[in-house]
């Protein structure tokens, strides 16, 4: 069995920001479009040379590094490298998703003279003289847009940037694409009326997709399923634990109860039952799920049976879940919502981004309650 990993709270702030005036204020308009391009692709604005070096390494080292816990490894991004060859390709280039800039500031290459014509006279100094500094820009030239500009003097400095904060990029990267995904998914509608019996019944809900079902809707345990073909499919489960303690919370608890919980409701055709892939990468981080304390979980799945011996068979099915587990104070209630995806002879890492983004719109009634309120006080 593979080590199992444990990190610290995600989402650290990313440091080496130089406190002074860097862009210009014609950068600032009153309407965007929005960005355009694929949800999991960094544009990486960089020459050849330095690409084709040690700096573009580090730059797939942090920002594209790949993830093990897909049934075939695939890249967290796809990183596309780009020259500022003309003004026309640069204005392509401005209305993209993700942009990083990436070239050193004593270089004499277009994508450096871009870098330093956006800086004024006392940044432009402080960067030639040693600092380092990450410019985070939300919507930037076009909406629901993140820019990232590294800034070094050398490609050495802009590898230490990537060293100190690739955790940070990765995390403030992959928050803007859960946003974007999830005003794509629901763009064609949604189902509130079984979001309102969700709320009624079991006092949370999440939003449910205009082609999902309800599988199963019992005590304390609500499977939702999107059957796209005969062997393609995503499903989300919700279960809770009332009068629960954060105090369980654990990675052998999550790991117990999803193995129970799946085993009693999430069964084959033909017999067998989804469980946990324990030979592969599995990975559990403490997180901050929408303000409260939780972990995230990523891994694999598959379809098992049991012998008459009492040993496990493999079936051979399989595929990639994300799962989280939090304590809602407010309901002392711990909840389990994992997402699983089935799609054999598909790049999988997108479909799982579909998941996350459907967890994270789960809201409990109280959360339903404080939003009325705050309306009616607005006036909305």
């Amino acid at each position: 069995m593979k080590a199992r990993s444990l990190s610290l709270m995600r989402g650290t702030l990313i440091a080496s920001v130089l406190a002074i005036s860097l862009f210009s204020a014609c950068e600032t308009l009153q309407y965007r479009p929005e960005a355009i391009g694929p949800e999991g692709e960094i544009m990486i604005v960089i020459d050849s040379l330095n690409w084709d070096g040690p700096l573009g390494d580090a730059l797939r080292e942090h920002l594209g590094p790949f993830v093990g816990t897909l049934p075939a490894p695939e890249p967290l991004f796809d990183l596309r490298r780009v020259s500022i060859t003309s003004k026309a390709f640069l204005k392509t280039i401005k209305k993209q998703k993700n942009i990083v800039f990436a070239s050193p500031l004593s270089d004499s290459t277009p994508e450096a003279r871009f870098i330093r014509s956006r800086l004024d006279e006392a940044g432009l100094e402080s960067i030639m003289n040693g600092r380092n500094a990450v410019i985070d820009r939300r919507d930037l030239w076009r909406r629901y847009q993140q820019v990232y500009y590294l800034m070094s003097a050398t490609p050495e400095g802009i590898a230490q940037l990537l060293e100190e904060n690739g955790e940070g990029l990765r995390y403030a990267f992959n928050e803007i694409a859960r946003d974007r995904t999830t005003r794509d998914l629901f763009e064609k509608g949604r189902q509130h009326e079984i979001e309102e019996r969700l709320l009624r019944n079991h006092g949370f809900a999440v939003n449910a997709q205009h082609d999902y079902m309800v599988a199963i809707d019992t005590t304390n345990f609500v499977w939702l399923r999107r059957i796209i073909s005969r062997d393609s499919w995503r499903s989300l489960f919700v279960s809770y634990v009332d009068n629960a303690s954060p105090n369980s919370l654990s990675p052998e608890w999550i790991y117990e109860a999803r193995e129970r919980l799946t085993q009693s409701w999430i069964t084959g055709n033909t017999g067998g039952f989804v469980a946990i892939d324990f030979r592969r990468e599995l990975t559990t981080e403490n997180i901050d799920f929408l303000g409260r304390y939780g972990f995230e979980t990523r891994g694999l799945w598959h379809m098992v049976g049991v012998d008459g011996n009492g040993d496990r068979i493999d079936y051979g099915m399989g595929g990639a879940f994300v799962n989280y587990a939090f304590y809602d104070e407010e309901s002392e209630r711990i909840y389990l919502i994992d997402g699983m995806i089935f799609a054999p002879g598909y790049s999988k890492r997108e479909f799982l981004r579909h998941m996350e983004a459907i967890a994270h719109t789960f809201r409990t009634q109280d959360d339903e309650d404080r939003r009325a309120r705050t309306e009616a006080q607005a006036g909305l």
